[in-house]
């Protein structure tokens, strides 16, 4: 509860109120009733120099008459519930009328005083006010304090989940050297494109770590298969097409977003668009958005660095052989986007660089 006892308003004693008015001599006369409730009180007698006081002085209640030459308290009000919307105001008026009455109140006046009025009868509504305002602020501070609260242990939760993300990662890493460098580029990628597609700022943050468990189905796939420098013959090639429903068995019945994320991406990274790919041969939307963007992103990744069976190729290279499947391979929308962001891709290689012999 620290936080929220620094952030309490200040009490009624310290308040700072403005008085504006047009007749001085009413406006002298607030300012002394309020001083001797031992409230500090300065006066304006027009809008202009009210608005001028209030850009270099916190007020806490303003006081303002309606009716007044050049700007009206009407315009008043509207300026500073635009500008200075922690400043409570009471509009003062010679003039009983319900429609105007409604419409300050409508426009977030906290008050409106019929003059004359007797000290009395003004001295309670200005306490009055205060104490709304006041409790309107600490209301408003208590929120903030929980906000604050629940976006830390959201946070924590997700920093746990994200540290058996990667350990989870890491031991994939102990079984295929790919994915070293590989799977941290693929996150990154992943969530430079997801930004593009304008995911939001938490499904990007799940993107940058469940991405990288794309391939955590090898696990299950034997050494010699999984490590072989060669091309693989059409029975190996069935059995490392197993890897994505190991993957999807490692992560399913989570409730975690972040694991249901990884499990789409792990399950579906090798569907294609026009419903060649496996395991299940989906098409189109059918396939999760975010094993969509991982499809490219690995394809760019698996072209543009050595893999033991091939060189890298160059960038010119591994972007024809990609254009050549959009619209089979990949989605053509999230294609272009990725065209749009390789200035990205290209740092993100460039600082995440293979180290395999």
């Amino acid at each position: 509860m620290n936080l929220y006892k620094k952030r309490r308003p200040i009490n009624i004693s310290e308040a700072r109120i403005l008085a504006v008015d047009d007749e001085q001599a009413l406006c002298d006369l607030i300012a002394r009733w309020l001083e001797k409730e031992g409230i500090l009180c300065e006066r304006a007698y027009c809008v202009d120099d009210a608005i001028s006081l209030m850009e270099h002085t916190h007020y806490d209640l303003v006081i303002s008459d309606i009716m007044m030459p050049g700007k009206t308290g009407i315009e008043f009000l509207s300026v500073v519930s635009e500008r200075f919307p922690a400043t409570a105001m009471i509009m003062a008026t010679a003039v009983d009328s319900r429609e105007t009455a409604v419409l300050t109140l409508e426009k977030g006046a906290f008050g409106y005083i019929i003059k004359p009025f007797s000290r009395n009868e003004f001295v309670i509504n200005i306490l009055n006010a205060l104490e709304r305002r006041r409790v309107i602020l600490e209301h408003e501070n208590y929120e903030r304090y929980l906000e604050q609260v629940v976006r830390e242990r959201t946070e924590d939760i997700r920093n746990r989940e994200e540290q058996i993300a990667l350990r989870l990662i890491s031991a994939s890493g102990y079984r295929d050297e790919e994915t070293g460098q590989h799977i941290k580029r693929i996150g990154l990628y992943g969530a430079a494109l997801a930004k593009k597609l304008e995911w939001s700022q938490e499904e990007i943050d799940y993107m940058r770590v469940a991405g990288p468990m794309h391939d955590v189905g090898k696990i299950g796939i034997p050494d010699e298969i999984l490590r072989k420098p060669g091309k693989l013959s059409s029975e190996e090639f069935e059995v490392i097409k197993q890897h994505p429903q190991i993957g999807a068995r490692i992560l399913e019945d989570s409730s975690i977003p972040l694991l249901k994320m990884a499990h789409d991406i792990a399950l579906y990274h090798h569907e294609k668009w026009d419903g060649s790919g496996y395991p299940f041969g989906l098409i189109k939307d059918e396939i999760p958005e975010s094993a969509q963007i991982v499809a490219v992103v690995d394809v760019y990744d698996a072209l543009s660095n050595n893999r033991v069976y091939r060189a890298a190729l160059p960038e010119e290279k591994v972007l024809s052989i990609m254009k050549e499947v959009k619209g089979s391979h990949f989605n053509p929308h999230i294609f272009e986007s990725f065209l749009e962001v390789l200035p990205a891709f290209r740092a993100i290689l460039k600082e995440h660089i293979d180290t395999i012999d």
